[in-house]
């Protein structure tokens, strides 16, 4: 991916907006063609963050979508015993409950419900309320290069991951900065989910990822 120069700065600052060039102009002591390369940089290192969030989402919510299959049966979104599970908070918090009644109306097949449901439906299935039903028997066979931790343990871990994908995902989708975070960091957790799932999806991912070689040519 060759490096793109900017020939005309002021005019790239002044398209992006004033607001949103003012946090690459302080990272770059008001350097704006520095901040232009710092903007260039960070959205093509957002771009290539896709490819494995997308997999790390991807695998994790089959492997929810095994485990409850394996409990509840294939139409799992559909057992009301599965439903009564999830919360139901009140005030604007997201309710995990609501997610899958208003995705079970929606479509008819188990399918169609695990693609739509929230990015957060699937982090929520890593908290404590289901290590009984869910967790304690299945989460070593739904994530079978996890070793010997403790499937406790094991969940937190998940859940914790999920949280900083999820915050990520997030910046990635509102094109926010995301140069001041620990990258090296964030692409670790998210190859980790997918190899806890499956060795070989994740060697092949690690094959396509350019967040690695992005990394490395950071102006």
């Amino acid at each position: 991916m060759p490096h793109a120069t900017s020939h005309d700065p002021v005019a790239i600052c002044r398209t992006l907006s004033r607001a949103r060039s003012a946090t690459y102009l302080r990272a770059a002591a008001q350097d704006q063609a520095a901040a232009v390369d710092l903007y260039g940089w960070n959205a093509r290192v957002s771009a290539a963050l896709i490819l494995p969030a997308h997999f790390a989402e991807v695998s994790v919510r089959n492997a929810v979508d095994d485990a409850l299959s394996s409990v509840y049966g294939e139409r799992w979104p559909w057992s009301d015993g599965f439903y009564r599970t999830l919360p139901a908070p009140g005030g604007r918090v997201y309710k995990p409950r609501d997610d899958l009644a208003a995705n079970r109306a929606r479509y008819g097949t188990t399918g169609k419900v695990v693609a739509d449901l929230k990015f957060v439906f699937w982090q929520t299935m890593f908290t404590a309320r289901h290590d009984g039903r869910l967790w304690s028997r299945n989460i070593v066979r739904s994530f079978p290069n996890a070793g010997q931790i403790d499937p406790k343990a094991l969940r937190g871990r998940i859940y914790d991951d999920l949280e900083v994908v999820r915050r990520l995902r997030n910046r990635l989708a509102h094109h926010e900065p995301v140069f001041a975070r620990d990258l090296a960091d964030d692409l670790r957790r998210m190859l980790e989910l997918v190899d806890l799932r499956c060795t070989a999806t994740g060697v092949w991912l690690r094959d396509m990822e350019d967040v690695t070689a992005l990394l490395r040519r950071r102006p």
